[in-house]
């Protein structure tokens, strides 16, 4: 199972790289493609294969050449390229933001597996991993109870956010041509690029592209321990602008613009270009996240942790 996933995801990758080469373009070697696309040779010859039997790539006298280019139907959903951890703690972040839940609140592990169709042995393993965190406390039947955090808890765990980001950004400077990273980062900027041009109906669909665009920075410190740490991240600093309406529109259409000035930086591999763009966000990041804990009732149980 976690083998088609890794094939699923590697392919909708390799359909980007399509996208962002054009038609006509010569397809690199098998070793080559590998390192973009951050996978196994023989992964590679499984999706040329099938790119062949699509008809995106035809065979020419030494290569292949791109032949056409996807549409969005040819991508695999995500639901099949995501491992199932990071389905659970997208569905429970989304749930439990979307649906106002409070310090003191109730969470059923069966109704959330449920609703969420996967095991509840999945969702106890994500839910125990807040437990030395002090979010949120087990309680017997398969239930637990989510606690507040308090403005000094938010600012200690924001300056190990800042200290990890600034390194994993800076990173990018370091990372070769063939890597992964790259066609996913001008991807993520034309699809920040389209949010931005439809920001009066679209705004709320931020929080999500913010969550992908910093898995990927960060994913480049390939430090085990931050990632890890990761789970925790996510849950207060990217889904915070669902925690506060107010300005919640105007928010998200800057927090745009700082992003898309943070890829161009990153893309530059100019580490001053990076370095001030990364503070330049993390600090708008700090300061929505604080007007947050003050007007949030879900986030202010001062005294828990």
């Amino acid at each position: 199972m976690r083998g088609e996933t890794v094939f699923k995801k590697t392919y909708n990758l390799a359909l980007e790289y399509i996208i962002s080469q054009g038609v006509k373009t010569d397809v690199p070697s098998e070793n080559v493609l590998a390192g973009q696309l951050g996978t196994s040779r023989t992964t590679v010859r499984k999706i040329l294969s099938e790119l062949k039997s699509k008809r995106f790539i035809k065979a020419t006298a030494s290569n292949w050449t791109i032949s056409r280019l996807p549409k969005p139907r040819d991508f695999f959903p995500e639901s099949e390229t995501v491992a199932t951890s990071i389905q659970v703690e997208k569905k429970f972040l989304e749930w439990m933001m979307r649906s106002d839940r409070k310090a003191g609140d109730i969470v059923n592990g069966l109704e959330l597996a449920r609703q969420f169709g996967v095991s509840t042995g999945a969702v106890r393993e994500y839910l125990n991993r807040f437990g030395r965190f002090g979010l949120i406390e087990r309680k017997p039947n398969s239930s637990w109870i989510i606690r507040g955090f308090t403005q000094e808890f938010a600012l200690e765990l924001f300056e190990v956010r800042e200290l990890f980001e600034m390194r994993s950004a800076l990173a990018f400077e370091t990372l070769p041509e063939t890597s992964h990273v790259w066609p996913a980062l001008k991807a993520l900027e034309r699809e920040h690029r389209d949010l931005l041009r439809n920001i009066p109906t679209r705004f709320r669909d931020f929080p999500s592209l913010d969550e992908r665009f910093h898995r990927l920075v960060n994913s480049t410190s390939k430090n085990r321990f931050f990632m890890d740490f990761y789970d925790i991240i996510s849950l207060i600093f990217h889904y915070h602008y669902l925690w506060s309406k107010v300005d919640e529109k105007q928010r998200n259409k800057a927090a745009v613009g700082e992003h898309l000035d943070y890829i161009g930086a990153l893309l530059s591999r100019d580490p001053f270009r990076i370095e001030q763009a990364c503070k330049i966000h993390l600090s708008s990041a700090r300061k929505t996240l604080l007007a947050s804990i003050r007007t949030s009732p879900a986030l202010n149980l001062a005294g828990r942790l």
